[in-house]
């Protein structure tokens, strides 16, 4: 066994705790959700390292929601797999650490965006069109940035609901969720009247274009509607930030 002092220095100590984690992991998901993984010391003899690196290895799991140690009678480490709502914390935590987290998220979600649109024309499911309808006669309803905001949340919960695209999924709502959450003060997309009125348009014809499923047409308004709208105030903000 690799016992922990033998792993010299700081930085030879975090990648031992790193390289264990992984390790870790992999036996995680190499077996159900919530299966016994094993104790603490049969793990660290397994992994062959010591108690503590083993230790510090399942407390970033169970921050990751990876994890779960029980303790007692029948307890040990027991696989999970993180849900929806740590990996959104997990990633908008993240998002908050870097300056263009926000403009980088909102840049590849306005790309997906035009995917999601032609995808929810192409193969979403006719059912869902009445709430389409329903929501379409909202949008003349939104009169501030906040109005807004609340009815593109309701309008992709629907998109995701149409088409099964998890991952996009996971980042629109972080995204989505850290604007509505910003300093007050900060510019938003559409914050002007005319800018309302624009949007206002573009979402009922990319609406129109899905009902109509016409995936070419529902990719090309959520582009000019939306992407091309969020590209130009992401070059307004870096513009006068130098």
């Amino acid at each position: 066994m690799v016992e922990d002092g033998e792993a010299k220095g700081g930085a030879g100590k975090r990648q031992l705790v790193q390289q264990t984690t992984e390790r870790l992991r992999e036996l995680i998901y190499a077996r159900e959700p919530e299966e016994l993984i094993g104790s603490l010391p049969d793990l660290a003899k397994l992994l062959g390292v010591g108690i503590v690196t083993m230790q510090q290895a399942a407390r970033l799991l169970e921050h990751e929601g990876a994890l779960e140690v029980r303790r007692g009678p029948g307890g040990g480490y027991y696989g999970k797999r993180p849900d929806a709502a740590a990996l959104e914390r997990s990633l908008a935590a993240y998002m908050r650490t870097r300056p263009h987290g926000w403009e980088e998220a909102l840049d590849m979600t306005s790309l997906l965006f035009n995917e999601l649109c032609a995808a929810a024309a192409r193969e979403g499911d006719a059912a869902f069109h009445p709430e389409l309808r329903a929501i379409a006669e909202r949008v003349d309803l939104c009169a501030r940035d906040v109005d807004t905001g609340a009815w593109e949340e309701a309008f992709q919960d629907l998109l995701f609901r149409m088409v099964e695209r998890p991952l996009f999924e996971l980042l629109t709502r972080v995204t989505l969720r850290f604007a509505t959450s910003r300093p007050t003060g900060t510019p938003s997309i559409y914050h002007e009247g005319a800018s309302i009125a624009g949007w206002k348009a573009g979402r009922h014809r990319i609406i129109d274009a899905i009902l109509a499923r016409d995936e070419a047409l529902a990719r090309f308004e959520a582009d000019r509607s939306n992407r091309q709208v969020v590209l130009g105030w992401i070059e307004r903000q870096r513009g006068a930030a130098d």
